[in-house]
């Protein structure tokens, strides 16, 4: 363990005297780190099987759980068991156990995880408690918990150390458990509408898919370099091509840039593909899933951001196209005519961050990262971007200088982009070649080679699932729904 996660003169003391503990106990023959324990019920299912007959008395539980809360008075205490469900409040008196086992109880810690077994009773203030008829020590918690009132607030140790925010904040458990339920639900509404989830390979040949740094490794079997996958695209079109005409993955996707708020280099991705559909079968299909995804989780389609503001999900939602949002984020109807010079201009006069040797559609696009996506809070489909910012989708028929593809922004962040994909063989080279310049190594030859078997008319989606899990728990940073997020380490001192 890191000292300076653990250094505290406090900690130090009571692990001490935790140690201590442990010594005796098993000088005195007891085994506190038990094999196995009995857990026949949850917490919840044992308050929820409670009923007020008489015949209550007889409806035995076992429990199993970590002591949250204790409050000792004499004879008798309560305490409070933390399980995979919630809590439980737990009476424990002298009455029930005998004098000695009692006497061993009082030993025990806020902390340490036990099994408890015996019926159900109401207290003077209506609350389900559990009489114990039989208690055991199973796992000993040698370092204390956070400090009760103040629970667990620095930042780096929420995220270093996520298995003791998960046990002191309720907030923090209840997004844990929601992320799981959003990625279940997602599952299940494809699975419900013909899709079948397939798996594509981690380490690639060639960093494809996305225009974006990848972290590279090394295969010894084969003595060759590979990439982690940035994407999850051009394999799951290959299954297109072999005839699986609905399709997605969910796994994770790495990119070697920077960390935020809304980024982390390790990260989950979902990508699905239609044949025989475009970027307006997808739109239907994301707002449909994100609106389901709000009714069976949240139980509601308004969301609120940690700051408060609410987010209303039901109803139309906006369709703008790229170019329309630009002119009105810049407040000039000809800005398409400027030139290059003028927009980089304008760029430094507004604190737009470009590098002046981008071409003209990458400042333009600055703009639009700048001044145009953080403004859009209500749900936005973004259509017809440039030809020039995504090689991989199909260009307007009746404007070829645009994609037929959007981005749906939600809350100032892209939350999913989707496209009308390019299925020709030919101009995808086109473009391929274009995007990479004379950097020919990188040309997925292996997929270009697929798509000359034919690859059906498709939309693609990908939707980044943290970014989702954000928005639907209205938390502040990316790093709140990823349970380990990435961190710098900290020196080890031994």
């Amino acid at each position: 363990m890191d000292a300076n996660l653990n250094d505290d003169p406090n900690t130090s003391d009571i692990f001490a005297v935790r140690k201590a503990k442990l010594a005796q106990m098993r000088a005195n023959g007891c085994d506190p780190f038990q094999n196995n324990c009995l857990q026949a019920h949850t917490s919840a299912e044992a308050v929820h099987a409670y009923s007020d007959d008489s015949d209550q008395q007889f409806s035995i539980f076992s429990i199993a759980g970590r002591i949250v809360t204790y409050r000792a008075m004499g004879k008798a205490s309560f305490i409070k068991l933390l399980d995979r469900d919630g809590r439980i409040q737990v009476y424990v008196s002298q009455n029930d156990l005998g004098e000695s086992i009692y006497a061993e109880f009082k030993k025990l810690d806020v902390g340490d995880i036990i099994g408890v077994t015996g019926p159900l009773f109401k207290t003077k203030t209506n609350e389900i408690t559990l009489r114990a008829q039989s208690l055991t020590l199973v796992a000993k918690s040698l370092r204390p918990l956070p400090e009760k009132w103040h629970g667990l607030t620095n930042d780096d140790q929420i995220y270093r150390q996520r298995y003791l925010d998960l046990i002191v904040n309720p907030g923090s458990r209840d997004r844990a458990l929601k992320r799981t339920q959003i990625i279940k639900e997602i599952r299940q509404f494809l699975w419900n509408r013909a899709y079948i989830e397939v798996e594509t390979p981690m380490l690639h040949h060639i960093a494809g898919g996305a225009a974006a740094k990848p972290f590279t490794t090394h295969m010894h079997a084969l003595n060759h370099d590979f990439y982690l996958r940035i994407a999850l695209e051009l394999y799951l079109k290959r299954m297109l091509v072999a005839g699986f005409d609905r399709i997605f993955e969910m796994g994770r996707v790495f990119r070697n840039e920077g960390l935020s708020r809304k980024h982390n280099p390790e990260f989950t991705m979902i990508e699905l593909y239609q044949a025989y559909a475009d970027h307006f079968t997808m739109m239907e299909l994301v707002q449909s899933l994100i609106l389901h995804l709000c009714q069976i989780v949240l139980g509601t389609t308004t969301i609120h951001r940690a700051d408060g503001v609410s987010i209303q999900l039901a109803g139309e939602w906006r369709k703008a196209n790229y170019s329309d949002l630009i002119r009105e984020a810049v407040g000039d109807p000809h800005w398409f005519s400027k030139s290059r010079e003028e927009k980089l201009q304008f760029c430094q006069q507004h604190g737009v961050e470009v590098d002046p040797h981008s071409e003209d559609f990458e400042v333009t696009n600055a703009v639009y990262s700048k001044l145009v996506e953080p403004k859009l809070i209500n749900p936005t489909f973004v259509l017809q971007l440039p030809k020039e910012l995504c090689p991989l989708a199909k260009l307007n028929q009746n404007n070829p200088q645009f994609l037929d593809v959007f981005e749906l922004c939600i809350n100032g962040q892209e939350i999913a982009p989707a496209y009308s994909e390019q299925n020709d063989p030919f101009i995808q080279r086109q473009m391929f070649e274009a995007q990479i310049g004379e950097d020919t190594q990188n040309l997925d030859n292996d997929f270009l080679l697929a798509l000359e078997y034919g690859m059906p008319p498709a939309g693609g989606m990908g939707i980044g699932v943290d970014r989702l899990v954000v928005l639907l728990t209205g938390a502040e940073s990316i790093r709140d729904v990823i349970l380990f997020p990435s961190l710098k380490p900290l020196p080890d001192h031994g």
